[in-house]
């Protein structure tokens, strides 16, 4: 029996017979001679079948097999230099598990329409197989970075009796006899879990109901949401910045093969060192002001234009603080050197495209943050719970949310961030 691997491992049996199994992703030669593709889930390699190598029926069957036919194929391991991935299979024996025919995404060109109505299948191609294990690798290099910093993951519910930020752009559904809302985030939970534990992060689906169709948006996305007890704003930021040094320098480790495959710019992400660029919302606006392509108005946020004006400066992301309190979130605890202005910060990823984290150091104070809910006109029976975070033990606190699909699509090179997750839900579709 020879050893089952995979093609990612297939450097540790040069010279070995070995078993790999997996789907054509294509397959050419003539006469005597069939060169397969084979892709696995970890790489692609050549395979090669002489005929005077292998059994007639097998020869025949593979000569028969169309694109994403399920297959086992046994051979030696050959370094390969012109080969994908470095390695070849000298075929001795095999099998079709089963002949494809008809597969409906050929190398020809598709549009997104129809290769996002085939998203089941799309997931195959080079690049998609490639943003995915980005995104993996993405993954696991945060959870890493919060557990060797001791940081506990206590993850937010999905069902809120309540919204955040108001509940204009929410997901409303019936929950048994009540109203109740799909999150938009799950700061508030991890608020309580901060208190009860020191440092925290919730990970998982949140969800948007704007009506937005930009490159930028999704209307289910994934967010990462640390928070911490007796931080300030500049603590989080710092903690931010070390996060995204952090797991860019993972990803190059980890996942080079997979970003030469989409022709990212390595040079790009080599730049992500500290320090970041850091500016104030007032210099920010001076920078849009005197920028011939800015149409920004000072006392706004920023868009995904003044965004990309901002970041496009930059050979790494920029943090900009300080934004006028009208535009920020009730719950941000606002700077006493100017009453006007928030303690908060937006970091904008580089090249161009747009926030990746927002964060801000939290009001603290019982009283004031009961009037800025009265403010915004939020259902106080609603917030009591987040009231008593206050009421029993409040200290100075801090936290930001960063955004998983653009944070991968910046580090892969994606322009469009439906390509960064495996199923993406957008206004125009819930499907497949």
């Amino acid at each position: 029996m020879s050893t089952i691997t995979t093609v990612a491992h297939l450097g540790d049996f040069v010279g070995e017979t070995v078993t790999l199994r997996g789907w054509i992703y294509s397959r050419s030669g003539k006469g005597k001679l069939h060169f397969v593709q084979l892709r696995d889930g970890s790489g692609i390699c050549q395979c090669v079948l002489f005929k005077k190598n292998v059994s007639e029926e097998l020869f025949e069957a593979i000569g028969g097999a169309g694109q994403e036919s399920s297959l086992m194929l046994t051979g030696e391991v050959s370094a390969d230099e012109r080969a994908p991935g470095g390695y070849e299979l000298q075929v001795s024996e095999g099998q079709v598990l089963q002949a494809v025919d008809g597969y409906p995404i050929t190398p020809k060109e598709h549009g997104t329409d129809f290769l996002l109505s085939n998203r089941h299948l799309w997931l195959r191609s080079k690049k998609q197989w490639a943003v995915m294990r980005i995104r993996d690798a993405v993954i696991t290099a945060l959870r890493r970075f919060f557990d060797e910093r001791e940081f506990i993951c206590v993850d937010s519910p999905m069902f809120t009796p309540n919204a955040c930020e108001g509940t204009s752009n929410l997901f409303e559904l019936d929950y048994f006899d009540r109203k109740a809302y799909l999150t938009q985030s799950g700061q508030l939970y991890a608020e309580a879990g901060a208190m009860a534990m020191g440092k925290v992060y919730c990970f998982g689906p949140t969800f948007r109901a704007e009506k937005s169709k930009t490159r930028r948006h999704l209307t289910e996305f994934w967010m990462l949401e640390p928070e911490v007890a007796f931080a300030d704003l500049y603590d989080i930021m710092q903690l931010a910045e070390d996060m995204l040094c952090s797991v860019v320098k993972e990803v190059l480790e980890r996942r080079r093969p997979e970003l030469d495959l989409l022709e990212r710019d390595i040079s790009k992400l080599e730049a992500i060192v500290p320090p970041f660029p850091r500016l104030t919302y007032n210099e920010a606006a001076k920078i849009l002001a005197e920028h011939p392509e800015s149409e920004f108005t000072y006392g706004e946020d920023f868009g995904a234009p003044d965004e990309t004006i901002l970041s496009n400066a930059y050979d790494r992301p920029v943090m900009v603080t300080h934004y006028p309190n009208e535009v920020k979130a009730f719950y941000m605890k606002r700077d006493s050197d100017d009453p006007t202005k928030t303690l908060c910060v937006d970091v904008l990823g580089s090249e161009g495209v747009g926030e990746l984290i927002g964060g801000s150091q939290r009001e603290e104070d019982l009283d004031v943050l009961e009037k800025r809910i009265a403010e915004h006109e939020l259902p106080a029976k609603a917030f009591e719970w987040y009231l008593d975070l206050r009421r029993y033990g409040s200290v100075p606190h801090s936290g930001f949310g960063i955004g998983l699909e653009r944070t991968v699509g910046w580090i892969a090179g994606i322009e469009h961030v439906r390509e960064c997750i495996p199923f993406p839900r957008t206004m125009y579709r819930i499907e497949p």
